[in-house]
């Protein structure tokens, strides 16, 4: 349990750096963010049949990347809505 948190916290870091331009998320968003890759990165990685849900691998771990990645956008916008007063 402690190595998902510190996998998801690390995966929501890399995404952090990769993603382009200030994101305005703290240090739990970014727990959060990369723990929900992680697991949508494993969940892939099962599929595709290459390891378990919660066993890190390369591949894996490059998709829960990516999908931080594009959670990191939507938690953007999504915030950005709700600033401006838009809904």
């Amino acid at each position: 349990m402690i190595g998902f948190i510190v996998a998801g916290l690390i995966i929501g870091a890399l995404a952090r750096l990769i993603k382009p331009g200030k994101q305005n998320l703290g240090i739990v968003a970014t727990l959060l963010l990369g723990l929900v890759g992680s697991v949508i990165g494993g969940t892939i990685a099962n599929l595709l049949g290459t390891g378990d849900i919660f066993e890190l691998n390369v591949l894996g771990f490059i998709i829960a990347v990516i999908a931080s990645v594009l959670l990191i956008g939507v938690a953007e916008a999504v915030a950005g809505r709700n600033r401006t007063g838009v809904r």
